[in-house]
């Protein structure tokens, strides 16, 4: 496997990047890939509570910290870095990664880069679509639809989410379903990682059933959506019917 980079981000907070993180690490993790994640919300992040063992805080604006991902993706043991976006960084992120080369590197096959945007709720998050999509022509590209903690979260008129997402020939969608809103707060509040919270016998049986199946609903999602294949090097995922 080529090293690879993950990025998830998008320009509003509040959308649930860190949870996406913590469901991309599990799902690693699951299927025997080893990863190491790098939290941008300097000084104190919120993935690295979660996942303390293969976090490190950086500051993304840094040349330092950048060369601090990047350089080593070829070195680290681990075949995957994950890297949880700072609100409102994505954009400035990319266009870096345009500027010094990586973009083309990933083009030319020396690396695979995975870009998870997680969309918010409103139009303003839509258009986020057209900014991003000029960095996106060569990545496996994710649009992901977070309902975790809304079930009504995404409402929009579905022809005018197929207008923007239409923008992206290389895109696919991914949805993640939404969860028991007690479980939510409860996995939220024990600082764990999910796996560490279902195998927990002393958390409450019924929470860590909702908590196990949504798992495996979105393993399911992610098996679908060609996560590995990307990863692997081994073209770019299906796009799905909406």
């Amino acid at each position: 496997m080529k090293p690879a980079l993950i990025l998830v981000g998008a320009d509003k907070g509040g959308v649930g990047k860190t949870t996406v993180c913590r469901i991309l690490l599990e799902y690693l993790t699951q299927n025997g890939i080893s990863a190491r994640a790098f939290d941008t919300e300097s000084p104190r992040g919120t993935l690295e509570r979660f996942h303390p063992d293969v976090t490190e805080i950086v500051n993304i604006d840094e040349t330092a910290d950048q060369m601090q991902i990047i350089d080593t993706l070829g070195d680290s043991d681990a075949k995957v870095t994950l890297v949880d976006v700072r609100a409102g960084h994505l954009g400035s992120i990319l266009t870096a990664l345009d500027e010094f080369g990586f973009l083309e590197a990933a083009r030319e096959g020396e690396f695979n880069f995975l870009l998870f945007h997680i969309l918010g709720s409103s139009i303003a998050s839509l258009e986020e679509i057209s900014e991003t999509a000029p960095y996106a022509a060569d990545a496996h590209y994710y649009l992901v639809k977070n309902h975790i903690s809304d079930g009504t979260y995404f409402e929009w008129e579905p022809d005018t989410f197929a207008s923007y997402f239409d923008q992206v020939r290389s895109a696919t969608d991914v949805t993640i379903p939404k969860l028991n809103e007690l479980a939510y707060e409860e996995i939220d509040l024990a600082g764990v990682p999910l796996s560490d919270f279902v195998e927990d016998r002393a958390n409450s049986f019924v929470l860590r059933g909702y908590v196990r199946s949504w798992m495996q609903h979105i393993a399911a999602e992610l098996d679908d959506v060609g996560i590995l294949r990307a990863l692997s090097g081994r073209g770019k995922a299906a796009r799905r019917a909406r």
